[in-house]
């Protein structure tokens, strides 16, 4: 039987195994290579050698050295390039712009293996070493994010798209699952890639009918013409409805053609069905052990997509905002193919999404007619369009446990809970299932904050409907006689976001929450999300107001102070009372325990650590 080094050859030696005279495929990514579904260089890599390319990979190349770059040679067909899992900004930095110490996705854990830019050093390297080189395709959330004119916080100015920054000659953007097949094959019988839906190339002309949004030029020189721009990108993101784009970078263009259209349930099972091995490549594996690996390895994606629309986050951009599910047959075969894995101890790390109570309905007027462009689908309120339907995630949850060698399944994912709640019918038989089983003693919830005018910035729901969450949650955690715990995700520094505002935070946190929030974390401007639109133009994007910006790094870690002091000043109120009670058989819901099993999730990204 092949090994993952035959299957994925990392060095010359692997492809002579194979009796290769060249690879058709070189993907290049900023990760170590683990081959699990949830990793999307191992998604493109199945995918691609499914359809009978020869793919190899070259996982964390040193710049500084020739051969890592040149010890495969050339690929018949093009060059892959993907920064990895995470934008190589966030992931070097927090968000004070102090270097990371670690890498949850480089072997050894220590940060020493992604460069600065990754999509632009690879490129570079490959067009150094390789002067006539076939096509560069640039690919994943990095060059996602960054596929237009972008506000980049790192250098605190407007940046070119990435496709003239690495001098690439494509780029795929979104999940990119189905539109690299088109394009390798297109490649492959020598016709033009130039047409494939979700697809951005450089050109000197624009398309028939493609909406020009003001030029590099413009939007670096004028924040008006910068809001208009992502306006006009955001609005035509959907594969239904969306126009292609066209931007001008000096004498030349770039060209966004529309989105791919999603990739439907069939396709999803199809892609899941391949025989991922859920191991590092041996070849890293020598290097040491990756921590990612510790989550994802019994981890289940349920689903892709979100309808929160969060300001702050790139979901929305990169997966798109209509949720895709996978069918429930398919996910449970892939859970009971778990449980014949010998490292296999019982428990599913996770069984999700980005937001994990998304699994199993869509509105169905967006399926037909596209993301509406005069609302959202969960902000100010759930839409009565969407009628959110917990029962067949109910339904899915019971049968992963009930499998034979499955003693445990983990919803790790964030729950938002304003969608529980407006499912009145099955939110709450929901989340007693959750309480009851697929909780680990502490459920994560984002409330990122509590002043309505910093929650209308961030898209997020007010504390209305937290405290009736809480309410039931705890009502539903005294039923099941167990001692499980809320944990809060919060953000400071946010656009909008003031001094006074992180002390009714923090007021709030010790008086009605009885809890510090697990995290708070300082804004990051991450690459084309609204909330960096607003960052950099100190502007609301929908009413022009202009907006108090906190852009000092020593007060954004002052405003993230104010809350951790604040409610741990208030944790020691609470923990003086509670020594002088008798102790109690059974923890009190507003008793949190400093430790509790299972399993390792990893801290958010962007986080100030």
């Amino acid at each position: 039987m092949p090994t993952l080094s035959d299957i994925f050859p990392t060095s010359p030696e692997a492809i002579a195994r194979n009796g290769w005279d060249a690879p058709d495929i070189i993907l290049v990514t900023g990760d170590a290579f683990i081959d699990a579904p949830s990793m999307g260089v191992a998604v493109i890599a199945r995918v691609l050698a499914a359809d009978g390319f020869k793919v190899a990979i070259l996982a964390q190349p040193d710049p500084e050295k020739t051969t890592d770059f040149t010890k495969l040679g050339e690929p018949k067909l093009f060059w892959g390039v993907s920064g990895g899992s995470v934008d190589s900004m966030v992931a070097n930095y927090t968000a004070s712009k102090k270097r990371r110490k670690n890498d949850d996705y480089t072997p050894g854990g220590i940060n020493d293996r992604r460069p600065d830019r990754a999509c632009i050093v690879y490129t570079n390297r490959i067009r150094r070493y390789f002067k006539n080189t076939v096509p560069i395709l640039l690919g994943g959330i990095e060059a996602s994010l960054r596929r237009i004119s972008h506000y980049d916080f790192w250098d605190n100015r407007i940046r070119r798209s990435l496709l003239f920054d690495a001098k690439a000659d494509y780029l795929l953007y979104g999940m990119a699952e189905s539109s690299i097949l088109a394009f390798a094959r297109a490649l492959k019988q020598k016709q033009s890639p130039d047409a494939i839906p979700g697809l951005c190339l450089v050109a000197k002309q624009i398309p028939e009918n493609y909406l020009t949004l003001p030029s590099f030029e413009e939007v670096s020189n004028d924040k008006k013409s910068f809001l208009s721009m992502f306006h006009t990108f955001y609005e035509n993101s959907d594969p239904i409805t969306a126009r292609g784009l066209a931007q001008a970078h000096g004498d030349r263009f770039l060209i966004q053609n529309p989105p791919f259209p999603y990739t439907e349930e069939k396709e999803l099972d199809a892609m899941h069905a391949l025989p991922f091995t859920r191991s590092l490549h041996p070849d890293d594996a020598a290097k040491g052990d990756v921590r990612a690996l510790e989550t994802i390895r019994h981890s289940i994606t349920t689903h892709y997509g979100c309808y929160g629309e969060c300001n702050f986050c790139a979901i929305a951009v990169h997966q798109g905002r209509t949720v895709r599910s996978r069918s429930l047959a398919s996910i449970v075969k892939e859970a009971e193919s778990l449980t014949h894995r010998s490292d296999f101890k019982g428990i599913i790390s996770d069984a999700g999404g980005p937001t994990a109570n998304m699994y199993g309905f869509e509105c169905r007027k967006k399926k037909e007619k596209g993301s509406c462009h005069d609302r959202r689908c969960l902000f100010p309120e759930v839409c009565p369009s969407l009628k959110p339907d917990h029962s067949l995630q109910k339904k899915l949850l019971k049968e992963l446990r009930s499998l034979k060698g499955v003693r445990k399944v983990f919803v790790a994912s964030g729950v938002r809970y304003d969608l529980l709640l407006a499912d009145k019918k099955a939110g709450p038989d929901y989340l007693e299932e959750l309480v009851g089983h697929h909780v680990s003693g502490q459920m994560k919830v984002a409330p990122e904050h509590i002043c309505p005018h910093v929650l209308s910035r961030m898209g997020k729901p007010g504390t209305e409907t937290l405290e009736r969450f809480r309410e039931l949650f705890f009502t539903q955690t005294h039923k099941a006689g167990k001692p499980q715990f809320l944990t809060y995700y919060f953000i400071a520094a946010h656009p909008g976001c003031t001094e006074e505002d992180m002390k009714k935070l923090g007021t709030y946190a010790r008086q009605t929450l009885k809890l510090a929030p697990e995290q708070v974390q300082i804004f990051t401007p991450t690459p084309s999300t609204w909330s960096a639109a607003m960052y950099w133009t100190e502007t609301d994007p929908w009413t022009g107001e202009k907006l108090f910006v906190e852009k000092d790094g020593g007060r954004k870690k002052r405003q993230k102070d104010l809350v951790v002091q604040s409610v741990s000043n208030g944790e020691r109120h609470l923990d003086q009372a509670m020594r002088s009670r008798k102790k109690s058989t059974k923890s009190s819901p507003s008793t949190p325990k400093k430790s509790q099993k299972g399993p390792i999730i990893h801290k958010r990204r962007g986080t100030d650590r």
